[in-house]
């Protein structure tokens, strides 16, 4: 793990992590072109969890004001749970949006433990064109989500139908290619979410689904430790970078669903998964 390296995965995880073009296809194309493999190095596989970290920072940092509301009415929840006093009725918009970031998790548990599976098809040099067919799956919704009406859902008034379709979107976006971001962001403005909601609602749930991909990391660490001073810097230099990185991301996000031109990244997304499928096919011989 030279700096080099360290500074391209840092910038590629924190701007494809929440820009809608797949972190986790990106990277494994990163793995392809730079011949790096994270199996069984410590050193690799606990940048990975530091990319994550950084990444999730930059979440905290975007949306500090609407997490710290929905942890202090999370709070309150738990604490009418203990006293009896809990009830649906007449919920207030963030303890509407707990619930319903609740519902959009649920899909996944039956999935994530493929997850796996999924990443080490992608890592397959010979499956290069999958990879490239779901970053044109990506760039497909990308495309309708920037044709469909303008929604004017806010967060109190999200229902569990599209809390689950939401869901059910982030669970295919596990298979590398189809951006997360993109699929949540998507799916929730196909349910008539304004633009402002659909971005909280898809980064606020990327959390659960960033700690789960530094957990699954950390299962997998070596117990034997490489991890000297040149590791140890790339380390840290790889956590500000995606934090930072990961940060004026969300930022541009924001700006271009705001200004329409969301259809950037459906443009981007094709080119790059149509350069996947010829490589892939090139490489095979057809």
């Amino acid at each position: 793990m030279s700096i080099l390296n360290a500074v391209i995965l840092a910038v590629i995880q924190g701007l494809s992590e929440f820009i809608p073009i797949s972190s986790s296809g990106h990277l494994s194309l990163a793995g392809h072109i730079l011949s790096w493999d994270s199996t069984g190095e410590l050193s690799a596989s606990l940048f990975i969890v530091v990319l994550h970290i950084g990444t999730l920072i930059s979440v905290f940092a975007a949306f500090h004001r609407l997490i710290l509301s929905l942890i202090l009415e999370l709070a309150r929840m738990l604490r009418e749970l203990f006293t009896g006093k809990f009830t649906l009725k007449n919920r207030t918009p963030e303890r509407n949006m707990i619930l319903m970031l609740l519902l959009a998790c649920l899909p996944l548990i039956p999935v994530y433990p493929f997850n796996s599976i999924f990443k080490a098809i992608a890592e397959e040099r010979k499956y290069i064109i999958v990879l490239g067919l779901c970053f044109l799956f990506t760039s497909v919704l990308l495309f309708l989500s920037d044709r469909v009406v303008k929604g004017k859902k806010r967060i109190g008034e999200i229902k569990a139908r599209s809390a689950l379709t939401v869901g059910v979107f982030q669970a295919l976006a596990l298979f590398p290619g189809i951006s997360r971001s993109g699929a949540t962001i998507s799916s929730g403005l196909f349910c008539g979410f304004s633009r402002e909601t659909a971005v909280q609602f898809s980064f606020v749930l990327s959390i659960p689904a960033i700690l789960g991909g530094a957990l699954s990391e950390i299962s997998g660490l070596s117990k034997t430790s490489d991890a000297d001073t040149l590791v140890i810097f790339a380390v840290i230099i790889g956590l500000i970078v995606s934090a930072a990185v990961g940060f004026g991301a969300i930022m541009l996000v924001k700006l271009l669903l705001r200004t329409n031109k969301f259809i950037i990244f459906s443009i981007y997304t094709a080119i790059v998964g149509l350069a996947a499928i010829i490589y892939g096919i090139s490489r095979s011989g057809f």
